[in-house]
Formats: C-alpha cells, structure tokens, sequence
C-alpha cells in the first residue's frame, strides 16, 4: 500500500467520524503489544493554546539535546504533519507502512484513533526520549489518553468549544480536559477550575498553579507573536523548570527562538497578510486583540470560513468592524459552514470569496478561521 491509498482509506465515509471512548484503541494497542507504555509523555489539553505550549516545549527539548517526538492535530496540508521526530514530519512510505499494519487489525477504529496508534508505534521504534502529545478533542475519553502515567499534564486555556461533547459550561469541559491527569503525576495550569484541582486531589496528583507573567526576555526569545502567547509560555518555563532543572537559560531562549507553529498569528511581510487559524470565540478574540496592537493603524481585508458547530455569529461580532473588507469563505470540507449561513448572520457587508478576490499588500490582509479552510487556500 502507497501514501496516497492509505489517505483514501483514512479518509473514507467509514472512518470519517468522531466516536468518544478508550476501549476500541486499548483493544487495538494490546494486539501490537502496547507501543505506548514504553514512552514517557507529556500530555497537554486545553481548548485555546496547546498547540502552541507543544511546539515551545518540542523545541525547547531538542534544544537541549532530547530526541523529540510531537504529535499535534489537525494538520495543515497533509497528515504527516502530525507526527514528527525531531522537528521532521514522518515519511509517507512510514506512514504508509504503519498505517498498512493497524488497518490488518480487525477492529473498526476512527481516523484519529488510527493516526493515534500510527504515532504510538513509530515514536516507540525510533526510541524517542520525551513524547509531547496533544490532545484532539477533549482529554477524559480522547484517543491519546491511554497513557497510564505523563510525566506531567498540562491544561492550557478553557473556553467554550466542542459543547455538544464536553458540555455546555466552562466547568463540564474542564472536568473533560482534567481526565487526562493521572495517579501520582503533576498537572501545570493556569486554570483553577474545582473540577481540575478535585482530580488531581483524587489522583494524589500535585497541582502547580502558573502566573500567566513571565520575564521579558523570554518573551523576546520568542518567535511566535501574539499577546496571548505570554501565558502559553508561562506554562512551557513552569513545565521546563519543574521536569528538566538541567537545562539552562540560555538553552531555553534559543530554543523558544527556533519554535515554528503556522498559521498562529503567522505574518507573511511582503504580501501584508496574517494566517490565523483561530477557530473559537476565545482565539478569535485573541486576534483580535492582537491586530488591534500590532497593525492598528492598517485597514482590514479578511477571509473567513470555519466548521458549522462552531460559535460563528459571536466570531464575527468580535472580529469585524465597519469599513473592514469581509470575504465569507464556505469551503469544501464535510462540516463546513456555508457561504450563505456565514452571511446570514455576519454584522458588517460580505462578499463571497473566490479565487478571483485578490488580496493586494495595500490593506492588511487576514485569512482566519479554521485549519481545514486554510489548507485549501493558496497564498
């Protein structure tokens, strides 16, 4: 089996859809000899920012001379990107090879608990050092979470997204994100969410609370822009601190300098265009907050598309402004919301956007609003 049959297969009806629950991956595990229990994890969820504290901590770490493995979702362009060693994405044949293996398992299993298992293996047979793992939706029932101990968890900012799975309050999603704390191992966070602290005391876990402040330098060090990115990195220094007391400042700064995360606040100079793939009210109001800081003075061109279960009529509200230039984008993917409901309910005039619409470098230009819509542009 080649890459391009394996994605068919992936991404086949059968397997397009999302089903909670650990007992089909364990089962599946078990069969290939459980690859995960010979690794030691870092586990980050949150709703906003665990993309971002993965990708400081992964270059931190391979800064410092560890053999990384970082598995993040959803990817951009192509799967591969999920799963990387030491800042390199898997290879296709890999790829296809591990996926060729799970897919002889005679279990019915869905996309993310096959790229799940796929990541186990290949991150137990090329021996990695420290695995930082993301998780896809959630934590408590989430593909990821049959671990059976982290080096530590860390659950980043709480806001409400995904509430027809995890609840419809910020509390019912932070218990969903605390499931991923375990017996005996530390939990680092800035939220002081009861149901968060009540786990940890459950599983005999400490909790070490994070001030969203850290020292200005850090902060420089730091390629990723954003207002928002103090507090992702407030947590990576507290998790580096608390795990790897060997790893100096200096190591930490240059690190944090070689971070690569597209499409967070990504500025492309010469065509005066931002990528953003926030894709809740919370991160919309993040980039918000950042453009009116970084480009107050610009005036506005956006792009916007996102998923149809997402809080679309409060992302607009919060996002666009009269006089800005608005293009409604209703891609090609199954969930996707559509140019005439985006529409609907946007507060300012929108046109629909084609491939005609040029985005010329004489106002600022803004492509936002989900991951599955930005990797079918081309910028």
């Amino acid at each position: 089996m080649n890459y391009t049959e394996a994605i068919e297969k992936l991404t086949s009806r059968g397997m397009f859809y999302i089903e909670l629950g650990l007992e089909r991956i364990q089962k599946a595990l078990e069969i290939l000899g459980n690859p995960q229990d010979d690794l030691k994890c870092i586990h980050v969820a949150g709703t906003n920012g665990k993309g971002s504290v993965c990708t400081m901590l992964e270059s931190v770490l391979r800064e410092a001379g560890y053999k990384t493995g970082l598995y993040t979702s959803p990817h951009i362009y192509d799967y591969t990107e999920r799963i990387k060693i030491n800042g390199i994405d898997i290879s296709k044949e890999d790829f296809a090879a591990l996926f060729e293996e799970v897919s002889e398992i005679n279990i019915h299993l869905t996309e993310f608990e096959v790229l799940t298992i796929i990541m186990f293996l290949y991150f137990q047979r090329n021996n990695v050092d420290i695995v930082i793992l993301e998780t896809g939706l959630g934590g408590r029932f989430d593909a990821t979470n049959v671990i059976k101990k982290n080096l530590c968890a860390i659950i980043t900012q709480i806001d409400l997204d995904h509430t027809e799975r995890l609840g419809n309050t910020k509390e019912k999603i932070a218990f969903e994100k605390a499931g991923i704390i375990k017996p005996n191992c530390p939990v680092i966070t800035s939220m002081g969410y009861e149901s968060i602290r009540d786990r940890a005391d459950e599983l005999n876990a400490m909790v070490v609370f994070v001030s969203p402040f850290v020292p200005p330098d850090f902060l420089e060090a730091l390629s990723l822009k954003g207002l928002h990115q103090a507090e992702n990195l407030a947590l990576v220094l507290t998790t580096i601190n608390y795990l790897f007391k060997n790893i100096d400042e200096e190591t930490i700064k240059r690190g944090l300098s070689k971070v690569k995360n597209p499409c967070r606040f990504e500025y492309f100079k010469e065509k005066n265009l931002i990528v953003d793939a926030s894709h809740n009210p919370n991160g919309i109001q993040a980039l918000r907050n950042n453009l009116d800081y970084y480009f107050p003075n610009e005036n506005r061109r956006f792009v916007f598309g996102c998923l149809k279960n997402k809080d679309y009529e409060k992302m607009m509200k919060i996002l666009f402004q009269e006089g800005d230039e608005v293009y409604l984008n209703g891609f090609d993917y199954p969930n996707a919301c559509s140019f005439e409901t985006l529409k609907e309910n946007c507060p300012v005039p929108a046109e629909k956007y084609t491939k005609e619409v040029k985005l010329t470098p004489e106002k600022l230009n803004i492509i936002c609003g989900s991951f599955y819509m930005i990797g079918k542009l081309k910028f």
